[in-house]
């Protein structure tokens, strides 16, 4: 296919609603806008986009009571045990190996190891946190687990 022989669907496009063009046309007079009150006004909005007319917003019909945890919560980047084999034997791995393999976003993360795969290699490995199942497939490798 060549880009002159490529075509939109039909009935993808459609015209635009030509308004104001006169009362023979259906669409003029108050141009699809109604009889007075705020909408029928130019620069009438009504605002808000949460906004319900009449009815009680669900912002303030839903109750807020209680502590939430979301903004001080720990959050942490997983890296499995599996995604461990990429590093050479024997090698020392900290945030910054991490950060050169991939497998952080950025020097501020904080770091999980979980122990989801297998690990054939001996790695001595720095992280935030450790499953316990993690740390026990390293150590039986002969690793070493350092937390920071």
């Amino acid at each position: 296919m060549l880009n002159h022989e490529i075509t939109t669907v039909i009935g993808k496009k459609r015209n635009r609603k030509r308004i104001g063009r006169g009362v023979g046309s259906g669409k003029g007079k108050t141009s699809c806008r109604g009889h007075k009150g705020q909408g029928s006004r130019s620069g009438g909005t009504t605002g808000m986009l949460l906004r319900e007319g009449g009815q009680m917003p669900l912002y303030r019909r839903i109750p807020k009571r209680g502590f939430n945890n979301a903004n001080f919560a720990s959050k942490y980047e997983i890296i499995n045990v599996s995604q461990l084999e990429r590093f050479e034997e024997g090698s020392t791995i900290n945030i910054e190996q991490f950060l050169k393999a991939g497998l952080i976003d950025s020097e501020a993360s904080r770091i999980k190891i979980l122990g989801d795969g297998q690990l054939t290699k001996k790695l001595d490995i720095s992280a935030h946190k450790f499953s316990r199942s993690a740390e026990q497939k390293i150590v039986a490798v002969g690793g070493k687990v350092k937390v920071i």
